[in-house]
């Protein structure tokens, strides 16, 4: 990893009250000048989509947690939200305009550079690359 990278893993709790803690964590953890302040709003945006679709969709890790880990490498972020799986693979609902849920992925496809799902043996991530393609393709 070059000199100028930065990474950071978080567990949380399996709990919707974890949502704004890691909001909080990431704004502060990418607040240091070299990341576009706009990059900073939609990887906020984004981490907190994806640990609620998480928490809501998904089972916990073998521990009980979620695991939250972003990547820095100005100006890209990468952030990847793993879980404990689930049946079903993370997609983007279709556009509905009289429903109460089911916009997180959406939302995180269109605040990406690009995303993926990516299957483990125990367990999901979901990623989201901001501000520029991801190193997954390299």
């Amino acid at each position: 990893m070059s000199s100028d990278a930065r990474v950071r893993t978080v567990r949380l709790d399996w709990s919707l009250e974890s949502v704004p803690k890691i909001r909080h964590a990431i704004v502060d953890d990418l607040s240091d000048g070299t990341i576009d302040d706009d990059i900073i709003s939609e990887c906020e945006m984004v981490v907190s989509e994806l640990v609620t679709n998480a928490i809501r969709h998904a089972k916990p890790l073998a521990d009980g947690s979620i695991r939250v880990h972003w990547k820095v490498r100005a100006p890209r972020v990468e952030v990847e939200v793993t879980d404990g799986g689930s049946d079903d693979v993370p997609v983007p609902k279709p556009k509905a305009e009289w429903v109460n849920a089911g916009r997180g992925l959406r939302i995180v496809r269109s605040l990406a550079h690009e995303w993926g799902v990516t299957d483990e043996r125990n367990g999901r991530t979901v990623w989201a690359s901001l501000g520029g393609p991801s190193r997954r393709r390299a």
